[in-house]
């Protein structure tokens, strides 16, 4: 039987780039060949898909790293490169994404959601690309981006119609296996399961029935809401849950009445989650066999007794209607539509560092530098009119940058320097590339 498991890490690598080619015709009969260097191919991304056929995160626990393919570089005769195949991972429908700081990036609580885990490296311009009037022989080409990286924990949330909620040892398992096929760990000692187990329910004559998926959630505390007895853990399984069953033991040797189950239950899924107090919930008293007496008026709408199947029927039935009332209540368009979560485009920011040089952070300012060769005075002309296309001159102004003053941008540092007749990045201030003496005429 395979394991469940409900919490993982991730590791998404996206492919890199493939960096642009520099290339020149070399053809018998053309005299001074243009460029035709190529472009690199773009690397893929990582995405991850809700997918109803996993059960758990079970495929990550060991093998958490998930890696799309990196772009070919190009050639010559403008010959692009081609791009690096994307990696689709299929998730359990529940699964939520989290940054290691506790933030939520996505939430596949559909099934075919899908989620841009990282996001693949462009491929880098050829040098046919950069080709003007002005240039006539560009000799540079982009590098290809690096596709980004990242580590992210995953939640699964499980998605049923009904949760069974209850102390340790009330009877959970026992009636989740007498009302499905399911076959959960049944012992008398507390907390005998551990995750959660689900079962198909099925209501109805073969031409009309209801099936719903019921979950045995394991058994919670006082104290659960704080986190006591992996309170948080087995919580989490609640929250999806479209109608939710607290089973109250009437046992007259049980520890607390079945009253005081039920008040301390409510509550703790009140401080969990205030809204979960909302949903359509059905209170079962459980062993009504063993009691000597009837429960409280008006506490429980079904007593049951999972060993002589009594009321089990009735159960199954009003859970059918609760669940089928909900169904209808929720939106049909919102419960098809597939969605897709991409990350929020990344701004440029400028940061001032310890030594007193600024840095550029973001990725299309890294894009605007990342040149074969930035000692090549085209390639230096190239990189300043992209970054002041982009406003990091003004950005950097903004920040309070003197003449004088470092920059760093991705592998470029430069230093600062603005004078009257032009305010900005001065290419001067760049370091070139000694130029060629030309040749004396003969």
């Amino acid at each position: 039987m395979a394991e469940f498991v409900d919490e993982a890490q991730l590791h998404a690598k996206a492919g890199d780039g493939g960096a642009g080619s520099v290339s020149f015709r070399r053809e018998a009969h053309v005299d001074r060949g243009g460029p035709d260097g190529g472009d690199g191919g773009s690397g893929g991304d990582v995405w991850l898909v809700a997918d109803r056929n996993q059960a758990s995160l079970l495929g990550f626990r060991d093998h958490p790293f998930r890696r799309a393919e990196s772009g070919t570089h190009g050639m010559g005769k403008k010959r692009h490169g081609a791009g690096g195949s994307s990696t689709v991972v299929p998730v359990p429908v529940g699964t939520v994404a989290k940054t290691f700081n506790g933030e939520i990036v996505a939430d596949l609580s559909q099934e075919g959601d899908r989620w841009l885990a990282a996001e693949g490296g462009q491929g880098g311009a050829g040098n046919a690309r950069f080709l003007s009037n002005r240039r006539r022989a560009p000799r540079f080409a982009e590098q290809g981006e690096t596709g980004q990286e990242f580590w992210f924990n995953l939640e699964l949330k499980l998605v049923a119609d009904v949760a069974l909620i209850g102390f340790p040892n009330v009877g959970k398992s026992t009636l989740i296996a007498s009302i499905s096929a399911a076959k959960p760990k049944i012992a008398d000692y507390p907390f005998t399961t551990l995750v959660p187990n689900l079962g198909v329910v099925r209501f109805g004559s073969a031409n009309s029935h209801v099936e719903y998926i019921v979950a045995d959630i394991p058994g919670l505390i006082e104290g659960a809401a704080d986190g006591k007895g992996l309170g948080h853990t087995f919580l989490r399984h609640i929250e999806r849950a479209r109608v939710l069953v607290v089973l109250v033991d009437l046992d007259p040797n049980a520890e607390r009445s079945p009253s005081q189950q039920c008040e301390i239950l409510l509550n703790e899924l009140g401080q969990y989650q205030p809204d979960l107090l909302e949903r359509p919930r059905l209170v079962v008293g459980s062993r009504c066999d063993l009691a000597e007496s009837a429960p409280d008026e008006g506490l429980c709408d079904v007593v049951i007794s999972s060993i002589t199947r009594q009321g089990l029927e009735a159960v199954v039935a009003r859970l059918a209607e609760l669940v089928t009332v909900a169904r209808t209540q929720e939106v049909v368009e919102d419960e098809r539509a597939i969605r897709v979560h991409r990350p929020v485009k990344e701004t440029i920011s400028v940061e001032r560092q310890d030594d007193g040089s600024y840095r550029v952070n973001g990725r299309a300012a890294e894009r605007a530098v990342r040149l074969s060769d930035l000692t090549d005075d085209g390639a230096l002309d190239e990189a300043v009119r992209r970054l002041e296309r982009l406003g990091v001159d003004r950005l950097l102004g903004r920040a309070g940058i003197l003449d004088g003053d470092r920059v760093v941008v991705g592998d470029l540092e430069f230093a600062w320097f603005r004078d009257q007749t032009a305010k900005g990045i001065d290419p001067a201030s760049l370091p070139r590339r000694p130029q060629r003496k030309k040749r004396e005429a003969s």
